[in-house]
């Protein structure tokens, strides 16, 4: 049942921004849901990048066991293969959400600011709702820089790859189980 909820609740994050815009007769990129990479754009997700992976590729090899951190085990190949698919599928699902749809909608009612750390707030909020633990609602941060990425970049790709990105580095180097 819960395989089935996951679906239903995938599809809806997905498609609904699309049949939003389709619906209010409102051009999808004002949302962010035309795809699309700028010089900057790829310079800001770069940097990006760099700046969150490289340091916590140094806290993740040291986080202490009984913190959750898991040493130097990685999952198996087909575990591997596993989380990589769902943290990149998670990637074009969520930002399309949470960056595309909801961001533009935090940001035209309370402004830039607040929209992009409220659309933030509800995106960490959310992946409570598998797994529960401190660690999860650490998504808030990279969820501002997410949203920082789509306001800057006026599309959602720029957004899906940093989260792509994380994702994968997180399969092999984050301390949660």
């Amino acid at each position: 049942m819960g395989v089935i909820f996951g679906l239903i609740a995938a599809a809806f994050m997905l498609y609904f921004p699309y049949e939003w815009c389709r619906f209010r007769h409102e051009d999808e990129r004002t949302y962010g849901l035309k795809w699309f990479l700028t010089r900057q754009s790829k310079r800001d997700v770069i940097i990006a990048l760099a700046i969150t992976l490289i340091p916590l590729t140094f806290v993740s090899l040291h986080w202490p066991a009984e913190w959750g951190g898991r040493g130097l085990k990685h999952p198996s190949f087909w575990q591997a293969v596993d989380y990589l698919g769902g943290g990149i599928a998670a990637a074009f699902i969520e930002e399309t959400f949470f960056r595309g749809w909801l961001q533009t909608l935090t940001i035209r009612k309370f402004g830039v600011i607040l929209g992009i750390l409220s659309a933030s707030l509800l995106f960490a909020l959310s992946h409570l709702i598998a797994l529960t633990g401190w660690l999860r609602v650490a998504t808030f941060f990279p969820g501002i820089i997410m949203g920082i990425l789509r306001y800057r970049g006026g599309s959602v790709l720029p957004s899906i790859i940093y989260h792509a990105l994380c994702n994968v580095w997180a399969v092999w180097l984050a301390p949660v189980p």
